[in-house]
């Protein structure tokens, strides 16, 4: 494969591209560059890509690392391979209209990531997929699939046997973690706000569903485990994590892997007063490296299957993007949001 971009690429492409922080309207619809692949680099149509806080907190330029603006922001994406030049300029393992899914590396954040009809991502943040799933339900697979698996394997070492208790339940992830846990063997008990949501999380795996009432959640979650759960996995943030930490097992290990609350910073920490006495901290924001490709290979398969559902909430198109990021914001999703664009 020749190391230039197909001929029939536009030299520029639709974006929605970030030139300031700020709300939702930071969001600028522009015809931008089309990206021209590098050897290493693989360049993507994009056909779909899932909506995540962490972009949200970009878009805010409160995200806890600086991001240069303008910047097309997007750190997922499922699509098709225009192009994947090399160094030695031998072909690719991944040819022209490969199915695949990118994700992390430095998308929309270091580079321009997903919000746009192309992009052009570092080969080793590429995972080829074989399926015919749909571009919307395969859209909201890769990051969610990367973020829960790599809480339970990375940040909560859990294992076959252990009790899990997921503080956020009903996010894409939440329920993501639910089925993944499920399937490796552990007693998962998950909270929710909202008790018409228990159903979708049954569904997805969740054993013991916790009533969260917006107090401490120690009551509720030791009637569950009274021990206490050896893994807590916190996705609403800095908001309850003094609380989630209580609801561990001496020994147990707690990981906050989401942001749900809007929160960054963890006002007054006192170590020696918020931390039990022999329960471990950690947090989870790792990458692309953390999943195999036939790991998020067999995810797609058995979601195909029908042996893991998916918690889709709703799709938009590009067009769309400011009214998506709004939805986003204001926490009406009961599942994963999805761009779909054309073709």
């Amino acid at each position: 494969m020749s190391a230039a971009a197909r001929p029939e690429l536009p030299e520029t492409m639709r974006a929605a591209v970030v030139f300031a922080a700020g709300g939702p309207e930071a969001l600028q619809l522009v015809d931008w560059p089309t990206p021209q692949p590098r050897a290493g680099e693989v360049l993507i149509r994009v056909r779909a890509f899932g909506l995540n806080r962490a972009e949200l907190f970009t878009r805010q330029g409160d995200s806890g690392a600086a991001v240069p603006f303008p910047r097309v922001i997007g750190i997922e994406c499922v699509g098709e391979v225009e192009a994947a030049p090399t160094e030695d300029g031998s072909p690719s393992d991944l040819l022209p209209g490969q199915r695949v899914a990118a994700m992390m590396g430095g998308m929309g954040r270091s580079f321009d990531g997903s919000y746009a009809a192309f992009t052009r991502v570092p080969r080793r943040s590429v995972f080829p997929l074989n399926t015919t799933l749909p571009w919307a339900t395969l859209g909201a697979l890769p990051e969610m699939f990367q973020t829960a698996q790599g809480s339970l394997r990375v940040g909560l070492r859990a294992q076959a046997g252990e009790r899990l208790l997921i503080r956020g339940g009903t996010s894409s992830v939440g329920l993501t973690v639910a089925a993944l846990a499920r399937r490796q063997g552990l007693t998962v008990a998950a909270t929710t706000r909202n008790l018409d949501k228990a159903d979708a999380m049954r569904a997805a795996g969740v054993q013991h569903v916790v009533h969260d009432t917006g107090g401490s959640l120690v009551p509720a979650a030791r009637a569950v485990f009274p021990e206490g759960a050896d893994c807590v996995l916190e996705l609403v943030g800095t908001t309850t994590l003094a609380d989630s930490l209580r609801c561990a097992a001496p020994g147990g290990r707690v990981c906050m892997t989401g942001i749900l609350g809007g929160q960054w910073v963890w006002p007054a920490f006192e170590p020696m007063v918020d931390l039990p006495t022999g329960v471990s901290l950690s947090s989870y924001s790792g990458g692309s490296d953390d999943v195999t490709a036939e790991e998020l290979q067999g995810f797609v398969d058995d979601v195909a299957a029908g042996r893991v559902a998916v918690s889709l909430d709703r799709t938009f198109a590009l067009d769309d993007i400011v009214a998506a990021h709004r939805y986003m914001e204001a926490n009406r999703a009961r599942g994963k949001l999805v761009v779909v664009l054309p073709g």
